[in-house]
């Protein structure tokens, strides 16, 4: 296999820079002189005397294996570079571009702009609602006056990794702007990427125009367009929890069938000769303009790189879908985007594909059908089963639940799926003459917008009563990255061990269930306990047990002790102590003080002692920070929730 795949060869090189500069910080200086050692391997192998050819034969992958591994290192650094904050502190006006299309949310719109130089950084703006924020455009150039903030986490045990993940987005701040600290400088930009989003905007509109329902018209808007900007909490919960939420991000499928549509409008240029040749170019041509307007998502990317090669190599009459293609497609996006190692959706999508590649040619050779509906359903079936062998470790992982009727749900939704996709194109395109609704073409029109409508509605009724049958999901099965890789190793193993009988694949196999089991025992040994926990949820107060990666909300009293086996920890709320006075400071270990912001810390430290106190994210802002300078005692430490995120308590 790897004879076969030279791709896979030069991607190991990329994957070990990208790794030793996350892993080996301190060494990162020295990798970029590898260059040189790298390049003198390669040339010497070109002058090396023929018949010493094959006894140094090594010379030139070695070189080329060092040249690679600093490349994709120092091309690491640069990309960290660049997402690395470095703005001044405090207000500063600044001018940028606005990368795609403005988000609207509760209280602001959210948009992604990148800052002209000096800094030339990506960062995200959240502007005051109004009628002129709503009217931006992809490419409009703002002036603006912000005091720019690090992205930063709440400091939960079960929170999600925001900082990491704007990181490998590329963004490198935020900042809130009111309506009268920004305007527009007239002037806008007009690149490929910021032109196909203007294409996009476009077409979301369209698509409103025929399609009313809001879930409906945001299940749509995600499946061909990439824009997941209206998927409600539930809808997507919904799909995840249905096995097909790989549907809501365009993908292979997506991808795949917009392919075999660019493939049919230019199919009239023939199967040879150099007609064909253009027929390939074209669809390369257009397959990329519709990868820019979908928003360039990695998934994306890798399915286009794919599709690319097919095509090329469909002019030479070559097989297009290998394994070396997949590494391909890893490798240039890995050179030119080294971030994404690290990003979910890379590791699923290449894993995904991986699988499938791997797993399905042996399923599909177990039964044969002659019947091509059955074969159809059995091509369903076989393709979502791989898919799902070779990522569910990594859904685990990640996410710690797992959908058990996926394969049904996948045999009644992708075939809809890609009918929809189908029809929505005609649908866009005869909705740009909009002066043609009457007629023939306005009862076509009509007849593909019911079909539409039908068929959406189809879907997300299946995905909807499918999350509601009885152990639809599996959660609460979160793996330790220890155990994720003797897992997804064993998978592959013993499918190794099925397919050719090769006892040491049996052997190693036995060996990664050994050392899975043993990192269980491990962590049941060494398992955190359960743990008393001041949540940071911004605006309100939030007390419960964490365990199992779960929270557990305890109903608390606003004012009173809260229940723990050791500890004394006592919760305020209000200003019901304000006229009391003590003889004697009463001791305790923690002191929350909540809600109320009128807290008179002299008073307090006057009835309580505490070791800490703790400022729940409950509290203004200007009130926390005013209690932390009334608070003048070195020896209780104050605990701000909303800087400091949450506080933990073994119980």
């Amino acid at each position: 296999m790897i004879g076969k795949t030279p791709f896979f060869r030069l991607l190991l090189p990329v994957i070990a820079g990208i790794a030793a500069t996350t892993l080996l910080p301190g060494c990162t200086p020295l990798i970029p002189f590898l260059k040189l050692p790298g390049l003198t391997l390669m040339m010497l192998s070109f002058i090396i005397a023929e018949k010493k050819h094959y006894r140094f034969r090594w010379f030139f992958g070695a070189g080329l294996f060092l040249y690679l591994f600093s490349l994709s290192a120092v091309q690491y650094r640069e990309h960290e570079k660049r997402v690395l904050f470095s703005f001044p502190a405090g207000e500063q006006s600044y001018v940028a571009t606005i990368l795609d299309i403005p988000e609207v949310k509760r209280r602001s719109i959210a948009c992604n702009v990148k800052t002209a130089p000096p800094y030339g950084k990506k960062i995200v703006l959240y502007l005051a609602q109004t009628e002129e924020a709503r009217m931006l455009l992809p490419g409009d150039e703002i002036l603006f006056s912000a005091r720019l903030q690090r992205f930063h986490n709440f400091g939960n045990p079960d929170d999600f990794d925001y900082v990491r993940f704007m990181k490998i987005k590329g963004f490198s701040a935020s900042a809130y702007v009111p309506a009268k600290n920004w305007l527009k400088t007239g002037r806008e930009s007009r690149t490929v990427p910021i032109v196909a989003q203007r294409i996009r905007g476009k077409a979301l509109t369209l698509l409103r125009l025929h399609v009313p329902d809001e879930d409906s018209y945001a299940f749509i808007s995600a499946i061909t367009l990439g824009y997941k900007a209206y998927l409600s909490d539930d809808l997507q919960d919904a799909f995840r929890a249905s096995g097909t939420a790989h549907i809501l991000a365009v993908s292979g499928l997506h991808v795949g069938i917009i392919y075999m549509i660019i493939n049919l409008m230019f199919s009239f240029l023939g199967k040879e000769g150099k007609l064909y040749t253009l027929r390939q170019w074209l669809v390369i041509c257009v397959l990329w303009a519709y990868v820019f307007m979908a928003g360039m998502s990695t998934s994306i990317i890798r399915a286009a790189i794919m599709l690319t090669i097919f095509c090329l190599g469909r002019m030479k009459h070559q097989r297009g879908f290998t394994f070396n293609t997949l590494a391909a497609a890893a490798f240039l996006i890995l050179i030119f985007r080294p971030l994404s190692l690290f990003d979910v959706s890379f590791q699923m999508s290449f894993g995904a594909v991986f699988a499938i590649l791997y797993f399905q040619p042996k399923m599909q050779a177990l039964y044969v059908p002659k019947n091509r509906v059955v074969k159809y359903i059995l091509d369903l079936f076989t393709v979502s089963t791989a898919a799902q062998l070779g990522v569910f470790p990594l859904v685990l992982y990640y996410f710690g639940t797992f959908p058990t009727y996926f394969f049904l749900t996948n045999l009644l939704v992708v075939p809809i799926v890609g009918i929809i996709m189908y029809a929505t194109l005609p649908l866009t395109v005869l909705g740009i003459f909009g002066f043609f609704e009457t007629g023939f073409i306005g009862l076509l029109q009509d007849i593909i917008r019911t079909t539409v409508i039908i068929l959406t509605e189809l879907t997300l009724r299946i995905v909807y009563i499918s999350e509601t049958l009885p152990f639809a999901q599996l959660s609460g099965r979160h793996l330790s990255f220890f155990q994720l890789i003797p897992l997804l190793l064993f998978v592959y193993l013993i499918a190794g061990f099925i397919y050719t009988h090769r006892p040491r694949y049996l052997i190693i196999s036995l060996v990664m269930v050994f050392t899975y089991h043993l990192s269980i025992t491990y962590e049941k040994i060494t398992n955190t306990p359960t743990q008393l926990v001041i949540f940071n949820s911004p605006g309100t107060s939030e007390i419960g047990l964490y365990d199992h990666h779960k929270r557990h909300i305890l109903v608390v009293p606003e004012n009173g002790f809260l229940p723990h086996p050791v500890k004394s920890i006592f919760r305020l709320s209000d200003g019901s102590l304000n006229n009391y006075v003590a003889a004697s400071s009463f001791p305790l270990d923690i002191l929350i003080l909540s809600q109320y912001s009128y807290f008179d810390m002299e008073q307090l430290l006057m009835i309580f002692n505490p070791a800490v106190i703790v400022l729940d994210s409950s509290l203004p802002r200007a009130a926390a920070d005013r209690m932390k300078k009334d608070c003048n005692r070195p020896d209780i430490g104050i605990h701000d929730v909303t800087q400091n995120g949450a506080l933990s308590v073994n119980f």
